[in-house]
């Protein structure tokens, strides 16, 4: 399996930017197709993004279109998430996650990073 630790999290107010990252270890990360995803406590884990093994292929929740963009360096060992335009509703704790397709089985899951987007 391959190991995730996300970073970048942190108060932002609304309409303003944060890049998360993602620092992969263990097994070979551009084997692995590579997604965001959020949590809110008390509601379900929701997809955010993802992307194909080497980068050409991308997929975007709809709620996120056009102000967040996810990228990947495989020589890096890490995939990032670049959000824009950020708004309450964005606050979440962002997970990254590693699987087979950018639609899944997603294998293996970060801890997670706090974003609070403040109004």
């Amino acid at each position: 399996q391959v190991q995730l630790v996300e970073s970048g999290g942190g108060l932002v107010q609304a309409g303003g930017s944060l890049r998360l990252s993602c620092a992969a270890s263990g097994r070979t990360f551009s084997s692995y197709a590579m997604g965001w995803f959020r949590q809110v406590p008390g509601k379900e884990r929701e997809f955010v993004a993802a992307v194909n093994k080497i980068g050409g292929i991308k997929r975007f929740a709809d709620s996120v279109k056009g102000r967040f963009t996810i990228s990947r360096d495989n020589a890096k060992n890490t995939l990032y998430l670049q959000m824009n335009s950020l708004k309450p509703e964005d606050t979440a704790v962002y997970l990254c996650a590693a699987g087979g397709s950018t639609s899944g089985p997603w294998e293996s899951w970060g801890q997670g990073t706090q974003v609070t987007v403040s109004s």
